[in-house]
């Protein structure tokens, strides 16, 4: 099993590293960089609101998407990176999310145009349903489904679960092998208890401070900034020096600069796994191009703003990053640097907002999986099961070792990557034109609205006709 596992685990390098770059760079290519060309757009499309009240808007998927990616990432996955890879991965953060933008927009595009249509009249879908509908494999979004299943249920929470208990190390109440076992299950009860419906206003609580905490979170670098302005010149220095360092980039690659870059941005933005596509389908809009645009906004909101408040505010502290400290450890130690005792406290306090939305987020990406292998949504007894068994999982994370939590969750997206990125790549083509089709419909004037027929969809489509 430990052979095993160190060879999937090296599945998440060198290969993901030339598939995520490839892959990008591609999309970006093909879509005449519309990351950039469109970027003051996509503020506009997503205050769209639905027709029909019941029906999910544009900025409602972007929230859902969001929910997702902003969380344990943009704190616990920068420190590690830094702290294990060095100060120049965070430039191959960035890298990750400007191309990676791309690769959100197509995959994001093709879920709205090959969505479905549920009894209540409702919009769902993902990447399953157009690996099924386009490229007319049952087998293959299966697989897909059930690798989706894996990586929200078991990876991404199980590594949510600890990377939250793991802020509480740096308190004297912590005790070693206790502690994390007593956050773990108060972590989920609150989990089960939300998800089971108990209380709706304890996630519209979350769902109103998480934004503010977000804000918060973003004013408290600023000031960390301003306190450590001498810093800043240096700092940027030994981003791009570390960043393009031989020995650092190829120099046993698992623990490289790129690779660490590379995982902890794809960990924290998501983009070309396929998941933010399971929240766009089921977003209701005239035109598919328009929720493409909003999920690449997600991603520019989770890594060029969050994850780089992150590191700017941990490197300008002048605490040194060294792999001992990788995690929470690092970010609070640079914030009482700065800010003293607070810092770690608000630290906590970010993690317990950001966590616990992230986990919700993930459970409805691994119930929208489960809502394809089943060919409907699950009953009352099996959502049940589904749902008591992801808490299990959420309490047994919390009691990981870092390195197994991160390497479940890191072998776990390669999975998603590999089949996802190459079949965009294939079925891309409608994406693109529906781009050009909504570029055209804008310089006349008009609102876009989609017809697939029109632009290259030879399939049957429940929606666009």
């Amino acid at each position: 099993m430990q052979t095993i596992y160190n060879f999937l685990l090296e599945l998440t390098n060198w290969p993901l590293a030339i598939v995520l770059i490839a892959g990008g760079l591609y999309f970006t290519l093909r879509t005449g960089f519309v990351q950039l060309r469109l970027l003051k757009e996509t503020l506009k499309v997503v205050k769209e609101r639905p027709t029909e009240k019941e029906n999910i808007s544009s900025f409602g998927a972007l929230m859902i998407s969001t929910a997702s990616r902003v969380g344990t990432g943009n704190i616990i996955g920068v420190s590690v990176a830094i702290c294990a890879g060095g100060p120049g991965a965070v430039f191959w953060m960035w890298l990750t999310a400007l191309i990676g933008g791309a690769s959100a927009f197509v995959e994001s595009t093709l879920a709205q145009i090959y969505k479905k249509r549920d009894a209540a009249g409702r919009c769902y879908g993902g990447p399953s349903f157009y690996i099924e509908t386009a490229c007319r494999s049952k087998f293959l979004a299966m697989i897909f489904a059930l690798a989706l299943i894996f990586t929200y249920g078991v990876g991404y929470n199980m590594l949510a679960s600890y990377n939250l208990q793991s802020t509480f190390e740096v308190f004297s109440f912590y005790k070693q092998g206790v502690t994390s076992w007593i956050i773990g299950g108060i972590i989920a009860a609150l989990f089960l208890f939300t998800i089971l419906g108990g209380s709706r206003r304890l996630v519209k609580l979350t769902g109103v401070l998480v934004p503010f905490m977000g804000v918060g979170y973003i004013l408290l670098a600023l000031t960390a900034l301003v306190f450590n302005i001498r810093e800043i010149p240096e700092m940027f220095v030994v981003i791009f020096r570390s960043a393009f360092d031989f020995k650092a980039i190829f120099g046993g690659f698992a623990g490289s600069v790129l690779a660490l870059g590379l995982k902890r941005g794809l960990y924290s933005n998501e983009a070309g796994i396929g998941s933010a596509p399971n929240a766009a389908a089921s977003a209701e809009v005239s035109h598919p191009v328009k929720q493409g645009l909003v999920q690449m906004l997600s991603v520019f909101i989770d890594t060029n703003i969050l994850c780089t408040a992150t590191a700017l505010m941990c490197l300008s502290s002048g605490i040194p990053a060294v792999a001992g400290l990788k995690g929470a450890p690092y970010v609070q130690m640079a914030l009482k640097q700065t800010f003293g005792t607070v810092g770690p406290v608000f630290i906590a306090v970010a993690m317990i907002f950001f966590a616990f939305t992230t986990l919700l987020g993930n459970f409805y990406y691994v119930e929208n999986g489960f809502a394809y292998v089943f060919g409907r949504r699950p009953g009352k007894v099996s959502l049940f099961i589904i749902r008591i068994v992801g808490t299990l999982l959420v309490f047994i994370g919390a009691g990981l070792q870092i390195d197994i939590a991160w390497g479940i969750a890191d072998i776990a997206q390669c999975i998603l990557a590999f089949i996802n990125i190459p079949v965009c790549a294939i079925i891309g083509g409608v994406a693109y034109l529906a781009l050009k089709d909504y570029v055209r419909q804008k310089k006349e004037g008009l609102d876009p609205v989609y017809i697939a027929r029109d632009n290259g969809v030879k399939q049957e489509t429940d929606y666009w006709k």
